[in-house]
């Protein structure tokens, strides 16, 4: 089953080939691939350690998810082997930045050796430019990975997979069901377009008490060394099950109707006093801030960013004492606290995204 479930997840990518496992979540998978590029690159390195390793040099943007520092951190490259590329006014690494950072590491004298592209930034919902980004990696012969745990579930709809143009030339990829497409928690895949059985090469351990090569069948079913875990739990199942309920159409209209609704409460946020978009989306993160009645006019007055910063936490803290709303919230760069809605349940209405702009003009009217 879950071989099955990879084979069409990879052939969303554009692989006819390849390999992968359901991790615990897109932190791990982010970690499995810096990993893979690592021993892909030093083979020694599974033997002898960090002794067998050169400085090296990983590549990912300002608006990457954190998973990618804790990762390095976990793996013994610490947090200084990241280096940040910065992002244009959208959230999207900007290639030629990529391009000077490798080539101040490589004056440092310190060994590139991947770049994590994201596909559904965190904040801002930013889609990478992948195929300027595959041209780099291609030029310095990097490992391409793409953080798709957010976005990745585009791929399934004709209208916005252009979104991910360029994610077949990635070498891995990051993809979390779980997210968009709202699989049960957890569901969580890494894609390899790798055919020579790297994942078992680099986390295989060949316990012969477990992984016998004398079994009656074929071995390869045996998927536990490609993995870190021992125990693992079935995370296939939930995705398989409703991708048998749902079909491919289906799943496209779960995703389709995430962003017409995502468009929706955009356009009904412009018509509202009070309501300021952050930016126009391309995906269905929806970035606002509200500005309540005692703020209203008063851009120019030198605290106004200071006490529209403290508007969104007292909202919140409404909104879960009553029980009516949960929406996130955080600062972002020099914006300070801004809503983020995240319209990605396919039970969601266009009735909820008015009741979500009403109960915020009711429960911020005496601000």
């Amino acid at each position: 089953m879950e071989e099955e479930v990879l084979k069409k997840l990879r052939s969303l990518v554009g692989w006819s080939s390849g390999d992968g496992v359901f991790c615990p979540g897109g932190s791990i998978s982010n970690m499995y691939a810096v990993n893979l590029a690592r021993y892909q690159r030093y083979p020694d390195c599974k033997q002898r350690g960090l002794r067998a390793l050169p400085p090296l040099a990983l590549f990912a943007s300002k608006e990457c998810h954190y998973s990618i520092k804790k990762g390095a951190a976990f793996l013994g490259l610490g947090t200084d082997s990241v280096r940040v590329v910065k992002t244009d006014e959208r959230g999207k690494m900007i290639p030629e930045d990529l391009e000077r950072q490798i080539s101040l590491a490589e004056a440092e004298g310190i060994v590139p050796f991947l770049v994590s592209a994201t596909s559904g930034t965190t904040v801002l919902g930013a889609f990478d430019p992948l195929e300027a980004i595959a041209d780099v990696c291609q030029r310095h012969g990097l490992w391409l990975h793409v953080d798709a745990a957010w976005g990745g579930s585009v791929l399934l709809s004709q209208t916005h997979r252009h979104l991910l143009d360029g994610i077949q030339r990635a070498d891995s990829v990051a993809w979390n069901p779980h997210k968009l497409l709202t699989a049960g928690l957890q569901c969580s895949a890494l894609l390899l377009r790798d055919t020579s059985n790297l994942l078992r090469r680099c986390h295989g351990s060949q316990a012969s008490y477990l992984f016998q090569q004398d079994k009656f069948y074929d071995v390869a079913l045996d998927t536990g060394d490609k993995v870190v875990q021992c125990g693992r739990r079935v995370d296939c199942l939930k995705l398989w099950l409703m991708w048998k309920a749902q079909g491919g159409q289906g799943l496209e209209r779960r995703v389709d109707q995430a962003f017409a609704l995502a468009w929706y409460l955009v356009e009904e946020l412009k018509k509202r006093e009070g309501f300021e978009l952050i930016m126009e989306p391309e995906f269905v993160n929806v970035c606002f801030w509200f500005v309540p009645p005692s703020l209203r006019g008063k851009q120019e007055s030198p605290d106004y960013s200071e006490r529209l910063a403290k508007v969104a936490p007292v909202l919140k803290e409404r909104m879960v004492k009553e029980g009516s709303m949960m929406i996130g919230y955080q600062p972002h760069g020099t914006r300070g606290n801004f809503f983020r809605m995240v319209v990605a349940n396919p039970a969601l209405t266009r009735a909820d995204m008015d009741f979500l702009l009403n109960e915020l003009e009711r429960l911020g009217q005496d601000l």
